[in-house]
């Protein structure tokens, strides 16, 4: 499967059981990336739980809605993480697609995930709507 994930300085990701930030420029780039995959003929998925759902009440892309996603997710769909952890699902998981917000935000969840054996094949940054700098950052398994 492949992890998609947005997080501030230090990778925190959610503070007071609410996410540190948002932006739909990060929204959008998410669709982009699902939908180009499906339009070259791939039959995947974005998958996320109910809190995440929110983000993506568009028509623009087949999303997934379920509280046991990471479990249903094939291996090739998309699963959008923000409030549950990665830890029994990491052997599961081929790429890693982080979102870094370049900012300081209070956090108590954070991207546990070591990332040191694995391969950063992309990164990049563009701005947002509500962020001056966004860096996209793409990893794969293995080094």
């Amino acid at each position: 499967m492949k992890v998609i994930a947005c997080m501030g300085d230090n990778n925190g990701m959610l503070f007071n059981n609410r996410r540190v930030s948002s932006d739909r420029a990060v929204t959008e780039d998410i669709i982009r990336m699902v939908s180009k995959e499906v339009e070259s003929g791939r039959k995947i998925k974005l998958w996320m739980n109910g809190y995440s759902s929110r983000l993506f009440e568009t028509d623009q892309i087949d999303s997934c809605v379920s509280e046991m996603f990471l479990q249903e997710a094939g291996r090739d769909d998309y699963c959008f993480v923000e409030n549950v952890s990665l830890q029994e699902y990491e052997n599961k998981i081929q790429t890693v697609v982080l979102y870094r917000w370049n900012r300081k935000y209070p956090a108590d969840i954070r991207f546990t995930m070591d990332l040191s054996e694995w391969t950063l094949k992309e990164q990049i940054e563009f701005q947002g709507h509500s962020h001056e700098k966004i860096t996209k950052e793409v990893y794969f398994r293995g080094k």
